[in-house]
Order: structure tokens, then sequence, then C-alpha cells
């Protein structure tokens, strides 16, 4: 396995100097087999294997693979994810926009451009979050909480110039986000086989987000 640029930038993220070769080889194997089959389709000896090392060299650090999503993944999503998944999406927030819809699209695009470049990370955390209390709360603790409080900021701003129907921040902040996470794990989890038109499906998934937040009379047929 040689280590690309994806690779190396990781690796610093880590900030773990005692790491030996041995541990980022088994790292970055259990990311490409956990993104590739999932958590509960992966075994230790296939991470071992892919990684070329022998499966109890594996279990010196981790005692189960439970602890090996939790102790790889975890901190993968706070120290690497977390970082640039914030700043990339400062790109976003730091912009004025003339419309609810303007943001919409921007965001949408910016999170597909970051999922690119990051797919297999991405992939676990779509794939294992729901199903892991553990990464779910890390995940609020380290990226949703700082996201969500930037999006319903924006929502109250186009609310107060009468551009978004009139109710809770929060329930449009979570319409929006389900709708941005359905479209994402359709276009890369659950149907990532399917010829993708992402900037027709993107604009048919905004426009169907606006139907639901806009005031009355503000979309036409």
């Amino acid at each position: 396995m040689e280590f690309n640029a994806w690779a190396d930038e990781f690796f610093q993220m880590l900030e773990d100097d005692k790491m030996t070769e041995k541990q980022k080889k088994i790292i970055l194997s259990s990311i490409e087999v956990f993104a590739e089959k999932g958590y509960a389709g992966s075994s230790t000896s296939e991470i071992a294997k892919k990684a070329g090392v022998a499966e109890g060299t594996i279990f010196r650090h981790y005692k189960t693979k439970k602890d090996l999503l939790l102790s790889i993944v975890a901190p993968v999503m706070a120290k690497f994810m977390a970082p640039f998944i914030i700043k990339d999406l400062h790109k976003v927030f730091d912009q004025e926009f003339d419309s609810y819809e303007a943001f919409l699209r921007k965001l949408f695009m910016n999170r597909l451009d970051f999922i690119r470049n990051h797919l297999n990370v991405v992939k676990i955390m779509l794939q294992e979050i729901p199903f892991h209390p553990e990464l779910k709360q890390q995940f609020s603790d380290t990226i949703a909480q700082h996201v969500i409080d930037k999006v319903t900021g924006i929502v109250k701003s186009f609310q107060q110039k009468g551009e978004l129907i009139d109710m809770p921040p929060t329930a449009i902040v979570r319409f929006t986000a389900s709708s941005l996470f359905g479209y994402l794990i359709g276009r890369f989890i659950l149907f990532p086989e399917t010829e993708w038109n992402d900037e027709q499906a993107v604009e048919e998934t905004i426009q169907m987000i606006l139907y639901g937040v806009y005031g009355s009379g503000r979309i036409e047929e």
C-alpha cells in the first residue's frame, strides 16, 4: 500500500508521531474495508490481509472490531473530518446570499465536492453513524451543532426578510438537513452505481425544499 498525498495529509492531522508504519497501514486498510463493505460486513482478518500484517497485530492494539471502529474512525472524524468539514463550510457560511435558494445551491455543491475528495471516510460516517451511538454523539459534538448554529442563523436572517415561512428556524434546518443527507445517502451509499446527473438531482432536491419553506407566492409554476 502506497501512502499518497491524501494519506500524508491525513496522518499529519492525526498528530501522532509515535505511529508506526504498520499502524498506519492498519488505519488506512480499515478505512478502505469499512467504506467498501460496511462495519457489519467487514472482518479483522480482511483488514489485516489488506494491510499486510498478521491479524494478531491488530488485536495488540484493539481488542475487538468495534474497538477498531471506535478507536480509528472516531478520532478520524474528530481530528480529520471535523476541521475539514467546518473549514470547508466557511466557504459557504462567510458569503452573503440574495436568497435561501442561492444559499442551498452553494451548500449542496460544496458538500458534493467535499465528498468526492474524501469519499471513503465520508462513506463510513454516512453508513455507521446511524447504528453506533458513540459515533453519533461524537458527530454531534464535533460537527453537527456547529453547522446547525450557522445554518439556523442564516434561516433567521431570511425569515426577517420575509422570504421564509414563519415557523421555528430549527424545524426548517431539520427539513433542509434531512433532504440534503437523504440525497447524499442515496447518491453515495444506496445507489452509487446509478448514472447520476448531479446538477439536475441537486436542483430537483432544492426545489422540493423550497416548496416547503418559502412563503406563499414565492415559487411560480
